[in-house]
């Protein structure tokens, strides 16, 4: 076994995994002996259960094309691995015919073993995406494998879709005009170069957007003449993002913005823009097609509708190894569309505001990292009106939070035990009050305050006027920066009230519901999210998102890189199991999800995982008591 452990050391990614992760893993794996000759896999013919590591010997391996001519003779020698792509592409019978050309030891790894390994340890599977990318730049390579192909549990073709650079795609080249163009000109030059948008320049700066959609609206429908200047019609904010940045990114801020371009940036310099359109092409079979049916439904039974159809989505997506952390914010996305959807109909359906406002969410809709199993976690801010106005604004918003929350419950969003809605009218209150209310929780601190009302210190502002929401986390900053050690301690006891999952003897804790011994897996998270929070709060970093947190707080040096990195895949690995669990309860089990996880129906691998997890979250708690004196 020693020996095994000391081979395995040598061979890329096996020498990525932890010490501890790797002796399990070779204890897993069944040491084969093959004679010269033996014919491993037969191209189409034979199963693919396992992935092989030669240890001694060679593997010869081919293609047979129809003419039944042997391509692409490739040898494998010993410390390479065999059967990888197969195991990602999710091919049940082998691509290649494979054939042991001398005595040949390997070392066999179950192929659902294999794929947890992938899912558990980005490092580790990144290794085979990059192998396999490398060799579809040959076309007759590519011939083959693409044969027969299926998305379902492809594992490579969801990596290549969700880590694919905007810089991949050629930006069109921005056309141009000054602000006093008269609209009828640009119009004219549309047509002409065959364009859906221009952009107003001024001075070498891109001041604002032109499309088709605002030429029909803001001209041809309010029946102004064509001498309008382009600026007075043309639209301000427009979406801009890094030629860096991946594709579903780019997507996802299109969506956001309601607008159908988005211009690729190099730091200063413009490169050109993207169509939605475009993009979408880009991802034919993606989630973010389904974002976009979501944003054309308008009654509460279509969303209602939408919202059951998002477990298959996310299944899909898991099967096929997408990233938590990418799911986290599809699933998101999808729900703040069901939200801007529900808001903007009851406001249609209510008499004008009279007030601005701001409709903000908390909790783990307010990080970004919603599952399916969520409930509402929303407020209302509202401008300070004189005394005389007071109750009709209040009376106003309470009214049109009841109508949202009612709407969104009857969508599947059930209400908050807690109450932590904006229907509540604790919830619902003048941007003074508020400030009022962060003032008390951030200086009049204990830890059960702390812990009751720490939702509120994980807020995103949705609709509205943005500037009342921001002018609030202002305001929380400047109490931050004043505020004492007892804040912080309160902030540190809370995110130290639960402990890691783990026995004595590093077997996980469970305990009993219905005859069955779960652990739960949300709790399990909560250590996470409460000391990356307090870490957060106490450099005054303003970010609301879990990992966005995670990699400000490397950045500033508050976290070592091996914390950051331990962190970010604890808090995902875990993400990722509760989001496969919940989506099994729905969809096969037929029950209403919950974050409750049976030990026993995991793999190998899944379990010595959260073993390695629960370990390091015990650890890094027991560095932040040191730190504080908790």
């Amino acid at each position: 076994m020693e020996n095994q452990i000391a081979f395995l050391r040598t061979v890329s990614p096996f020498d990525l995994l932890p010490e501890t992760v790797l002796g399990d893993v070779t204890r897993m794996m069944e040491r084969k002996e093959l004679g010269p000759g033996t014919t491993v896999y037969t191209q189409d013919h034979s199963d693919v259960t396992s992935i092989d590591v030669i240890v001694e010997g060679q593997y010869d391996a081919c293609f047979y094309d129809s003419e039944k001519v042997l391509k692409l003779q490739e040898h494998y020698d010993p410390g390479s691995i065999y059967g990888a792509s197969s195991a990602l592409l999710n091919k049940k019978k082998s691509i290649r015919t494979v054939v042991a050309k001398t005595a040949t030891v390997v070392l066999s790894l179950d192929k659902e073993e294999f794929k947890a390994l992938c899912r558990s340890y980005d490092d580790f599977f990144h290794h085979f995406t990059e192998q396999f990318g490398q060799k579809m730049m040959n076309d007759e390579y590519a011939h083959f494998v693409k044969r027969n192909s299926t998305r379902e549990g492809n594992f490579i073709d969801a990596d290549l879709i969700f880590t694919r650079r905007l810089s991949t795609i050629f930006p069109r080249q921005l056309v141009t005009c000054p602000p006093e163009t008269p609209v009828h000109e640009v119009a004219a030059t549309m047509v002409e170069k065959q364009l859906n948008c221009m952009f107003v320049e001024d001075e070498g700066e891109i001041k604002g957007i032109i499309t088709k959609d605002i030429l029909i609206k803001k001209v041809l429908a309010a029946g102004k003449p064509g001498s309008v200047p382009v600026r007075k019609v043309a639209r301000k904010k427009f979406v801009t993002i890094h030629k860096d940045a991946l594709l579903y990114e780019a997507l996802l801020a299109i969506f956001q913005s309601k607008l159908e371009f988005v211009m690729v940036t190099d730091g200063e310099r413009n490169l050109g823009y993207i169509s939605r359109y475009r993009l979408l092409t880009e991802h034919a079979q993606s989630p973010l097609v389904f974002i976009q049916s979501v944003k054309l439904s308008n009654t509460v039974d279509e969303l209602k509708d939408k919202w059951q159809k998002v477990p298959a989505l996310i299944s899909k997506l898991l099967e096929r190894g997408v990233n938590a952390e990418i799911v986290n914010r599809i699933v998101t996305t999808i729900n703040d569309e069901i939200l801007l959807q529900v808001i903007e109909g009851v406001k249609n359906e209510m008499p004008p505001a009279p007030a601005r406002y701001a409709f903000m969410v908390m909790g783990s809709e307010g990080r970004q990292e919603q599952t399916l199993v969520t409930d509402q976690d929303n407020a209302i801010i509202y401008e300070d009106k004189a005394n005389e106005h007071r109750e009709e604004v209040r009376e106003y918003f309470l009214d049109f939070a009841n109508r949202i929350s009612t709407n969104l419950n009857e969508i599947g969003f059930s209400y908050c035990d807690g109450g932590f809605m904006a229907k509540n009218p604790k919830w619902t209150h003048s941007l003074s009050h508020w400030k009022g209310n962060y003032d008390q929780w951030i200086n009049e601190s204990i830890p059960d305050t702390v812990i009751k009302f720490s939702t509120f210190f994980d807020c995103r502002f949705v609709y509205g006027e943005k500037k009342l929401f921001n002018e609030l986390k202002e305001y929380m900053v400047e109490c931050l920066g004043k505020s004492t050690s007892k804040f912080l301690y309160s902030l540190a006891s809370n995110a130290l009230h639960f402990e890691p999952q783990l026995t004595l003897f590093n077997s996980i804790r469970t305990f009993s519901r219905d005859e069955r011994k779960v652990f739960d897996i949300k709790k399990s998270m909560t250590p996470i999210v409460d000391l990356v929070r307090m870490l957060a709060l106490k450099n005054r970093v303003i970010e609301t998102n879990t990992g966005r947190r995670m990699q400000k707080l490397q950045e500033g040096n508050f976290l070592t890189d091996k914390q950051y990195k331990e962190l970010m895949h604890a808090y995902y690995y875990l993400m990722g199991m509760r989001l496969k669990q919940q989506t099994n309860h729905i969809l096969h089990e037929f029950i209403e999800p919950s974050n409750l996880v049976e030990p026993q129906n995991l793999t190998k691998v899944e379990q010595m995982t959260l073993r390695e997890i629960f370990k390091f979250i015990k650890d890094f708690q027991t560095t932040i008591k040191m730190e504080f004196k908790v």
